[in-house]
């Protein structure tokens, strides 16, 4: 008892610091905490008489529960993992230490959990735990390692026991040794956004061999029929799963392309076939229901871009990509039937953008690395306009039926709208950084991601802000519009169901990569794509 009021001292007059001591503290609105008070652990934890303390504290706790090692999350986590395993050396029980990044490395070895693990359970510490999320996610991380954690233990709880009732549900024991009232403060109760829920059952989890973990961007998305899904992976295979099952149904492999790049581009199903395209240079369309070969189109030096289709006038759409100085990029409309080339127009930047084909405006447009969008006649493929944005444009634009305005977003951070007639500006709005997510047209709003990591819902009238949601990852992800909600998912893993209207949390996923595609749906079944070529199949609890 001594050795923890001790402790609650240190913290009281090294750690904790308010407002009123003339700090400037900023929080986070998904935090659930506006008070003018925040705890600086790392002002104390490398302090040898206090870290010794903990360690001290923490042996006493759980000598008895010996064998096991001990993890923590960067990086607060690292001086207390130190401090226990250099003490269980001096304790004569010497036990294994690691650490988990926050997210994963995307050069070297591109690990996640740095040091080496053995097959005892894990008893995992932090510094403090406010919604959970953190060490919840890093459970996950855990497990699919193929290790156990058995217990939670941390310096400071801001909520009351009941909140971390998922720990409970996975076998976890938390244990902290403060709350917020042993400093005066009282428990946070307003809600956090991040706080893990019980809300979905995984039906199964399928996992692709090989993936590319250093390309944190768009790759391709899960596609659906009656009963499969389809899409690309790292390892040079296109796949179609059993909705039902996981289980692969059929596979094709690509031919050669760079390392690391293979199938970036998320199908599309029209009659019998699958297309997309692929770094090998290549257009493929493929039946359905057996994998095999329909035809290939090879006129590209690669292709990253994502097909769309013209069903009435027999034409598929897509990006190209080339090696020359003078042409680097382009568009090409294909026969669907047999894949002939029907029409092409060449760009000067690379064009990794897709097509967007508009029906009502009998019209073809793509963005390229040059920063121009490009509109076509979608028949013949005559250039109709194009318009010059401030950066580079990435990802398919949308379409606003009701105002007939093309909105896209470009790597500058600016945020474009253009009348489909003539391609003339109409907004030009600043979002603040990079726009890898499509624009989302639904309900009078445009809902736009970007890479500061927030969604934005603008009016589609007047583009004045409607709400603006900031979550914990930088967002790649498009949102999707699925049975009066709105998707999307980030780079911290976690897929978050929003209300579209006022922008408030009606569920949250946590899966253990990134999530950097739009989800998909069967009915009451989501399927979710990470960066890892995972797709979990979920499906919301009653």
């Amino acid at each position: 008892m001594e050795a923890y009021e001790d402790l609650r001292g240190a913290i009281e007059s090294a750690a904790l610091v308010r407002k009123k001591d003339g700090v400037r503290i900023i929080h986070s609105e998904q935090s659930g905490i506006s008070d003018p008070w925040i705890f600086d652990f790392r002002a104390l934890m490398l302090r040898p008489r206090w870290i010794n303390r903990y360690a001290e504290i923490f042996w006493e706790k759980y000598a008895d529960k010996l064998p096991f090692q001990v993890g923590g999350l960067e990086t607060a986590g690292i001086p207390l993992v130190a401090a226990i395993v250099m003490k269980s050396v001096e304790r004569g029980t010497p036990i294994n230490g690691f650490y988990i990044r926050k997210s994963r490395k995307r050069q070297g070895l591109m690990k996640y959990i740095e040091g080496t693990l053995t097959n005892e359970p894990v008893i995992f510490v932090d510094d403090l735990i406010n919604s959970g999320q953190s060490a919840n996610k890093q459970i996950d991380v855990l497990a699919d390692a193929g290790i156990k954690v058995t217990d939670v233990f941390t310096l400071l709880a801001f909520r009351n026991d009941a909140v971390y009732a998922f720990f409970k549900d996975k076998g976890v024991v938390l244990s902290h040794m403060f709350t917020l009232p042993d400093f005066n403060i009282p428990l946070v109760t307003t809600p956090s956004a991040e706080t893990p829920g019980d809300a979905y059952e995984v039906l199964w989890r399928y996992r692709g061999p090989d993936p590319s973990l250093n390309i944190v961007v768009q790759k391709s998305a899960p596609v659906l029929d009656e009963e499969r899904v389809f899409f690309g992976c790292d390892d040079s295979k296109f796949r179609a799963l059993s909705q039902s099952t996981g289980e692969v149904v059929w596979e094709f492999e690509i031919g050669k392309h760079p390392p690391g790049k293979a199938i970036l581009s998320t199908p599309i199903t029209y009659g019998e076939n699958a297309y997309f395209g692929a770094y090998d240079g290549n257009v493929y369309a493929l039946n359905r229901r057996t994998g095999n070969k329909v035809w290939v189109y090879s006129e590209a030096d690669w292709i990253g871009s994502s097909p769309d289709i013209a069903p009435e006038l027999g034409l598929i759409y897509i990006g190209l990509e080339f090696g020359l100085l003078k042409k680097q990029g382009g568009i090409a409309a294909l026969d669907i039937m047999s894949g002939k080339e029907m029409w092409r127009a060449g760009h000067l930047g690379t064009t990794h953008g897709s097509p967007l084909y508009i029906k009502a405006e009998n019209l073809v447009v793509i963005g390229s690395n040059d920063g121009i969008l490009y509109a076509y006649d979608a028949k013949t493929g005559g250039l109709r306009w194009q318009f010059a944005s401030d950066g580079e444009i990435k990802t398919r634009p949308a379409y606003d039926k009701m105002h007939r305005e093309i909105v896209f977003g470009a790597m500058s951070g600016r945020l474009y709208a253009l009348f489909a007639a003539d391609g003339s500006p109409r907004h030009a709005q600043e979002i603040g950084v990079a726009m890898y997510s499509i624009p989302l047209v639904h309900d009078n709003a445009i809902y736009v991601a970007s890479l500061d990591k927030r969604v934005i819902a603008l009016d589609s009238a007047t583009w004045k802000t409607l709400w603006t949601y900031e979550t914990n990852g930088r967002i790649f992800a498009s949102p999707v519009i699925h049975e009066g909600s709105l998707w999307i998912g980030s780079n911290s893993g976690i897929l978050r169901e929003l209300d579209p209207k006022g922008g408030a949390l009606k569920s949250s996923f946590q899966a253990s990569e990134r999530i950097v595609n739009a989800v998909a749906f069967s009915g009451k079944t989501i399927f979710v794509p990470t960066v890892a070529n995972e797709i979990y199949c979920l499906k919301k609890k009653d």
